[in-house]
């Protein structure tokens, strides 16, 4: 009974040495893992967030993450559009649509090309109607210099047009056009219905108006005597009068301008224009040549002190 009484004694003291190594072994384990654990709280604590902010932003950053591809994958199916037009349709079933148009600005031009075009669009919706492409569909008519494309809704489009000022009627091949300063074409007229205004004649005249109105501010007496001009081999002016007479100019413009002022000057001393002259020739810079209608003789002669002056019968013009 001893014996039995001492092996389980040391059965159980022997158990009890195992625990204490084991306890020993799992309790350092334990330290290990407390360690580390503790270096991570020690950087959580230097964040400047608490660690509950910082479990909230990483769920954000993962909603975030989801509803990115979610969007990513609906732009790639076209879903934004269907529904940006599915919006446009119900806008315009709710009477949100273009019925009306309001013109301002137009003295001139016909209004029937501007409602054309406001009233043409193939999406007439208040909401999804692109504004930049019916602006730049006005500035294609030529009596449009600028224009300004505003809603009012909840079914009316408002334009504001700014309109071209007509300076001259351009003669091209038999046609006559309407044209503004810079020889954009307003519209053609009628022979029958001319406005009062310059008439410019030959190639590429039209786009030398500019510089024509440029050359009469340097004569502003013959201004308004000024009937038209031909455009002559694409470099200089001929002028009539509205006394009949036709006046050459040289080429250049510092030139054509000098031969002008001495034409005023002239004119405004010994009376040229009325007189009967055929035309004026001030293309030689030495010489101021009158051409004379056919059996006429010039009684007094014209004479500005530095030139000389020549008179030319019909077929002897110099």
């Amino acid at each position: 009974m001893a014996e039995a009484r001492i092996r389980r004694g040391g059965t159980a003291r022997l158990s009890s040495a195992k625990g204490r190594v084991n306890a020993g072994k799992s309790g350092s384990g334990r330290g290990r893992a407390l360690k580390r654990q503790s270096s991570l709280d020690r950087l959580v604590e230097m964040l400047p967030v608490s660690e509950a902010t910082l479990q909230r932003m990483a769920s954000w950053a993962i909603v975030g993450i989801f509803g990115a591809i979610v969007i990513a994958i609906a732009i790639f199916m076209g879903l934004p559009g269907m529904a940006r037009q599915q919006a446009a349709d119900i806008a315009a079933r709710a009477g949100f649509e273009v019925d009306k148009v309001e013109v301002r600005g137009v003295e001139r031009m016909d209004e029937l090309p501007v409602y054309n075009i406001a009233l043409g669009q193939v999406d007439r919706s208040m909401l999804s109607l692109d504004l930049p492409r019916v602006r730049s569909e006005m500035l294609k008519l030529g009596w449009v210099k600028d224009a300004r494309i505003s809603r009012r809704l909840p079914d009316t489009l408002v334009v504001d047009i700014v309109e071209r000022d007509p300076v001259a009627v351009w003669q091209h091949n038999g046609q006559l056009h309407l044209i503004d300063v810079s020889g954009v074409v307003l519209q053609s007229v009628s022979a029958s219905a001319m406005p009062d205004l310059p008439l410019v004649v030959g190639p590429n005249a039209n786009r030398q108006t500019a510089g024509l109105n440029r050359l009469m501010e340097n004569a502003p007496a013959l201004k308004p005597m000024l009937a038209g001009a031909t455009w002559v081999g694409n470099r200089r002016w001929d002028l009539r009068f509205q006394s009949g007479e036709t006046l050459s100019l040289p080429e250049g413009d510092k030139d054509s301008a000098g031969a002008l002022v001495n034409f005023a000057r002239m004119d405004g001393v010994n009376r040229l224009l009325g007189r009967g002259i055929v035309k004026f020739d001030m293309r030689d810079p030495d010489r101021f040549v009158l051409r004379l209608p056919q059996g006429k003789v010039e009684e007094k002669p014209v004479d500005d002190g530095t030139k000389d002056v020549a008179a030319a019968t019909p077929g002897e013009e110099g």
